[in-house]
């Protein structure tokens, strides 16, 4: 029988009513057809799973006493932090998505010399916005109960000049590391360009900064498949694919 999960963005404990949000109240009423007794599993991103019945359903919102509390061990031993050059609509979509099906730790928007989207101060917190509910939406998918952290897009030489866990990878067509050759490790910071790739002056930029490259294959790979194979890559190489 198919595990109904449902996001909510507050402290729960056992015994005690939570409120779910009008977006998430809609998809369990009017798509999934729930109502007052069903089963449902809240969690918050503190690593539990809660059970739960709805006991109370209205228009704008409904509420679920949590009955119990599960920790959940389904997140990868390998922490990657992905920084992905900001893409196009839904190609970002579908790496924030997948990534996190596939155990990414973190993600971190940048922006390359190649980037085409432009992101004024409005516009980056509406697109902040909606990549955190892909997030959410991604993990109730695939039963994470963390949700990996999303950090404010930066331009690239300001984020290489920050601090990155583990083993530092740009990926790069012509890059002096393979699979095969990575030291084993418990966390990956993968630099990925956007549709562009990443031109010479941000492989010289994240060089100075300690990234090595790593290649894939002979082949060609569009931003929105190369990080998601490198990922697949490397949790089946030091993760737990």
């Amino acid at each position: 029988m198919r595990t109904i999960r449902c996001h909510v963005d507050a402290p729960l404990s056992v015994g005690a009513t939570a409120t779910l949000s009008e977006t998430a109240t809609g998809h369990l009423v009017r798509v999934l057809r729930l109502g007052v007794g069903n089963a449902v599993v809240l969690f918050n991103g503190d690593g539990h799973d809660y059970d739960a019945r709805l006991v109370a359903v209205g228009k704008r919102g409904a509420e679920a006493e949590v009955l119990g509390a599960r920790a959940l061990a389904n997140e990868s031993p390998l922490a990657i932090t992905l920084a992905q050059g900001v893409a196009r609509g839904e190609k970002m979509d579908l790496v924030l998505q997948k990534g996190t099906e596939l155990g990414v730790a973190a993600f971190a928007p940048i922006n390359t010399e190649r980037t085409e989207v432009k992101l004024d101060a409005e516009r980056a917190e509406k697109r902040l916005a909606h990549w955190r509910g892909v997030l959410v939406a991604a993990c109730e998918q695939s039963g994470r109960a963390r949700v990996p952290s999303l950090a404010s897009p930066l331009g690239l030489a300001q984020w290489a000049g920050g601090t990155h866990a583990g083993l530092k990878l740009m990926l790069d067509p012509d890059g002096e590391l393979t699979l095969a050759a990575l030291p084993p490790t418990d966390a990956v910071t993968l630099v990925v360009g956007p549709e562009g790739g990443l031109s010479e002056r941000d492989l010289a930029t994240l060089r100075a900064a300690g990234f090595k490259g790593l290649r894939l294959g002979p082949r060609i790979l569009r931003t929105e498949t190369a990080g998601l194979a490198a990922i697949a890559a490397l949790q089946s190489r030091l993760g737990d694919l």
